[in-house]
This record gives C-alpha cells, structure tokens and sequence, in this order.
C-alpha cells in the first residue's frame, strides 16, 4: 500500500494529479453563492412565451403595476432575489417565465401577505389548495408562507395546468385563477379546443379572471422594456444573493439559533421565511423543516476580494443592507469535477479558527454544497471555464480577475449575451479587433 501526502501541500499535489488524470465522468457543481442581477433578468426575458408588445396595450394594468421594475431595482429589497428565485423554479420545470410574475400580481412578491378573504404567502394559496398540492399546514408553521413550500407546489399546479391547456399559458393562468373546470367548460361553451383556443373568445368566465391575463402580459412588457432605460439597466448590475432551500438539521428549534450557528443573517432568514411562527421551528415528524437563505454572510469579504471587485463598485452595502452578504462560492472548472473527493480533504485540512463551514443545501430538489477550497482558491489557473448554472460574465470575469470586455471578446460574444451552463469560455488567447 502506497503512502499518502499529508497535510495542505500534500492535498494541493493530490489535487493537481487528479485535475491532470481523465475523468470518467463529471459531478454537479455547487450553485453560486451570488450573481448578476442582469443575469436574472436575462433568464426571465429568455422564458418569456409572449415577448411580443403592442404599442397601448393593457394600459391600465401597466399604469397599476407600474412600480414592479423599480422593485427589482432597490437594493435594499429582496425582491430581485426572490425573483430570481421563482424564475429558477419556472425555467428548471420547461414553462414559460409569465408564470413567475403570478406573485407580483397575487402578493406583490411579499412571502408573509395575507389576504383577509384567507389566502396568504408569495402565491396567495388558499388552505384548501395548499394541502391538496402538499403544503404542509400545521400548528406554529404555515407552509404557504414558505417561499419553498409554496413555490414548489405553484410550480407543480403550473405545470399540470401547462400541459392540460395544451402549453397555452394564457388558459393555464386562467386555470389558475378560476380553477381548470370553469376554463374546460368555457372552452366547451365557447366551441373551442385548448391547442387553438383564442381566450378573450371564451363565454362564461369572469372578468378577473379574464383579467388576469392582461395584468401578466402588462407586468412581462413593462419588465421586458425596462431596459430600454440606461439607470435601471444599471440599478440591477449588481450581485445579487442566489437563495438556497435548506433543510434544517434535527434537533433545530429556533431560526435565529440557526442563522447564528450557520453564519447566516438572522433578520433576513425571519424575514424570507414567514412560515415559522415567531421564528420558532415545531417539531415536523418525518419531515425536515425547509427555509430559504442567503449563503453565509462572512464568505463576502474575502470572495470579493479574491475576485478583485473594483473598489468604486464595491457592492458590499447593497448586499449589507439585505444581508445578503456572500460572494460567489467558487467553482471547479469542469476539468477537476472528479477531483471532489481531494476537496473535501482540502476543505477538512483548510479548516481552523474562523473557517466557514456551509452546510449542504437542496436546490429545487437537488443536493449540492459549497466547499470552502476550490480550485481558483488553490490557485490554478485553468485555461477555459466550463459554465455552471447561476453563473454571470461579470462574476466569472472577476474570478479569473479579467475584464469584461476581454472576456467577451475572447469568446466572440455580444454585450447581452446570456450564458448556458456547459458552455465552454476562453480565459486567455488573442483579443478579437
């Protein structure tokens, strides 16, 4: 039996041998802790079924929803995380992006509204349809008011609606609405199928129903056009916190003992998580108690600054003011994926007083984790890098420490152009005239 390097050094050159051997087969990466706000927007404008606006259309819902770019754009809001949040969840299902302009329009992306009439949370669920799409309800815990929870049972009724109604959003939102019974008897009434359906056609729906349409199709326009303006283009050109569906571990009782062991902000986690009553987490049987958080507040200083962020555009008192204090946790490039194994020893060696230890977290379902010791943090100097879910020109500039502008030059890019994971970017090379 051979023997093995100890220590950091040790663990570097295990790294850097793995790294060189070909790899079977590649692994998840870990979600980026940040990213642009412009990325976000890029994804949402990407998913849109309907990009199309007329001149004068929907006036007044466009003049009732008019604030809703400017939402996005306060720095102090969670409101583009949020968003982003839901737009992940919709792209991540194959539907259309209108979909997650639902809670502008039923909470005004507020996680804790309540509706006197009984409905409550981000998709403004009525307890009926929360426990028959699986949102747990019970004492000290109300599962509509959970951003995850609600979330991935809206999504789930979104898309059985989407594939009822033929992949029409327009009769899906409807269905929404008003239930999927009155649309399908419309659709009979009214002589129609749900592939050919014209719905301001459709006989025997209400007028908020019908309404409901229009109101998303004014919030898409007013959102799809808002970059038409240059100082809010520039307002969300800012690293925005990507949020994570934790499970809380056995035994946890209260969310600000949590966010204290974990690193995390106290008052953001309350906030994005109105579901527990008080902030007290009760005893949820088999089940693991789910919330959404920022990553861990003291990885910011130390990311940014790794990532050479200019000091003019230090970004760190809009994340601050959120608490959404995090830089990107950084990534492998796809080249070390089956080097994780050698990562947890490097993270386990790297450990000591002040280390950040990120617990493992769910994504829409998935597991991932962040370790605290990557490749970039070893200091190799790759030269490509593979595209991860989450992930924005601007951060992967800074990681390499790299302008822009270099970087989409070296890859024959335009300005907006949005990346895909797996993609495979050019760090060094000639700069294109």
């Amino acid at each position: 039996m051979s023997s093995r390097p100890r220590g950091v050094a040790g663990v570097v050159a295990g790294l850097l041998a793995a790294m060189a051997a070909p790899l079977a087969g590649a692994q998840a990466l870990p979600t980026p802790a940040v990213r642009n706000g412009q990325d976000i927007y890029a994804e949402f404008r990407a998913g849109l079924a309907d990009p199309t606006c007329e001149t004068g259309s929907s006036q007044r819902w466009r003049g009732l929803y008019s604030a809703a770019p400017s939402r996005l754009a306060t720095p102090d809001s969670d409101v583009l995380a949020l968003f982003g949040y839901v737009v992940d969840a919709v792209r991540e299902a194959d539907l259309p992006t209108e979909y997650a302009l639902i809670p502008f329009v039923e909470s005004g992306y507020r996680p804790g509204a309540r509706s006197a009439s009984g409905p409550a949370g981000l998709w403004q669920l009525i307890t009926v349809t929360a426990r028959n799409h699986q949102v747990p309800i019970r004492a000290g815990y109300d599962g509509r008011l959970s951003p995850v929870d609600s979330t991935r049972a809206a999504v789930r009724y979104l898309k059985t609606l989407h594939g009822m109604f033929a992949g029409d959003w327009r009769l899906a939102v409807m269905a929404y609405n008003a239930g999927e019974y009155r649309v399908f008897d419309a659709l009979r009434r009214s002589g129609q199928v749900a592939r050919h359906a014209d719905p301001e056609k459709l006989v025997g729906l209400s007028g908020i129903t019908r309404a409901y349409v229009r109101k998303l199709h004014a919030l898409s326009c007013l959102l799809d056009q808002a970059d038409d303006r240059d100082s809010w283009l520039q307002s969300i050109d800012r690293p925005v916190p990507v949020l994570q569906a934790i499970s809380l571990p056995a035994g946890t009782r209260s969310l600000a003992d949590w966010s204290a062991v974990t690193g995390r902000d106290g008052a953001t986690v309350a906030r994005l998580n109105p579901a527990f009553s008080a902030g007290r987490v009760a005893r949820a049987g088999a089940s693991a108690p789910l919330v959404l958080a920022p990553p861990p507040t003291a990885q910011l200083a130390a990311a940014l600054q790794g990532a050479g962020v200019d000091a003019g555009r230090d970004p760190a008192p809009a994340l601050a003011s959120t608490a959404a204090a995090s830089a990107p946790s950084p990534v492998l490039p796809a080249t070390a994926a089956g080097a994780r194994p050698m990562l947890a020893a490097a993270n386990a060696a790297l450990s000591g007083p002040g280390a950040v230890q990120v617990d493992p977290v769910t994504t829409h379902g998935r597991a991932v984790s962040s370790p605290a010791a990557t490749a970039d943090t070893l200091d190799l100097h790759p030269h490509t890098h593979t595209v991860s879910r989450g992930e924005s020109l601007w951060t992967i500039a800074r990681r390499y420490k790299l302008r822009v502008a270099d970087l989409l030059s070296r890859n024959a890019l335009a300005p907006r152009a949005i990346l895909h994971p797996g993609m495979v970017l050019k760090l060094d090379g000639e700069l294109s005239e």
